[in-house]
């Protein structure tokens, strides 16, 4: 009976996360390395500031390495949605706290900067086959693409803003599905994140990786990694492919996962490892 630690992404945090874990003084080394107050910024707010991206990045990474610095047992996987796939890194032995913060901060300022405030979003679809989503996509103006396999009925798109409310619209009214614009405020996992991709190139060849001491699967392959030396290029193209959730979830349950433990704030990733068990086991 294997077990694995998961660690959510962008979208989890809330004001006064972190508040009840003991090990408060990982907010004080996350205050050295990044130059501002970051617990302040999670304790107290204001939700608006810890909502943008180059806050919400280093604050949601933070809490869930505090809590997983709590745990007394060793996972035998491990593996993160999104942002939280850095956490996973730190899990496996792969970064150190402090390379790893360092990093998601400049990752979340390049990619704040990558697209203009309101030229780019994203949406969940829910109930929709693979195939068709992918065929509406293609079918628009601009650029859109799938950004996240969630869970069985659970894909998000990302894309330009036209593009994206042109998707919707095709989803509703020629499928009869539902598309749910999400409160973000950029197109990531999309192709419009390869400047950021590039830019994060530079700095990611001078940090320091080691070889994984944990098995951790990665969100753009749905497969472990083999060596420290594909970690940096499976970390540029995370920025613009689509995380492969679902099927990453379904590695872990083949490989004889029975129970996941969701570490970080919130239960996002509990609620879709559930549909995906529950898919996976008819």
């Amino acid at each position: 009976m294997k077990t694995a630690f998961v660690f959510p992404g962008q979208g989890s945090q809330f004001v006064g996360m972190g508040k009840d874990l003991p090990n408060q003084e990982i907010f004080d080394q996350a205050n050295n390395v990044l130059g501002f107050d970051l617990k302040q910024l999670c304790l107290n707010g204001p939700e608006d500031a810890l909502k943008l991206t180059q806050n919400a990045q280093p604050a949601i990474f933070t809490v869930s390495y505090m809590q997983f610095k709590l745990q007394e047992v060793q996972p035998d996987i491990v593996a993160g949605h999104s942002l939280g796939e850095y956490t996973a890194l730190c899990a496996a032995g792969v970064l150190d706290f402090e390379t790893a913060l360092t990093l998601i901060r400049v990752r979340g300022q390049l990619m704040e900067k990558a697209v203009p405030a309101g030229q780019g979003t994203m949406a969940a679809i829910l109930g929709m086959d693979q195939e068709s989503l992918k065929k509406v996509c293609d079918s628009v103006d601009g650029k859109a693409q799938i950004a996240n396999y969630n869970s069985p009925g659970q894909i998000v798109i990302s894309g330009t803003t036209d593009a994206i409310k042109k998707c919707c619209i095709l989803i509703s009214d020629t499928y009869g599905k539902k598309a749910i614009p999400l409160p973000v405020s950029g197109p990531f996992h999309s192709q419009l994140m390869k400047p950021a991709a590039e830019q994060f190139r530079d700095y990611l060849d001078k940090a320091p990786f080691n070889e994984p001491k944990i098995p951790i699967i990665m969100n753009v392959t749905a497969d472990y990694l083999t060596s420290a030396s594909l970690t940096k290029e499976l970390l540029v193209k995370q920025l613009y492919s689509s995380v492969l959730w679902q099927q990453s979830i379904e590695k872990m349950l083949t490989a004889g996962v029975v129970t996941f433990t969701e570490i970080g704030p919130g239960k996002v990733l509990s609620g879709l490892i559930n549909k995906i068990k529950k898919e996976w086991s008819k």
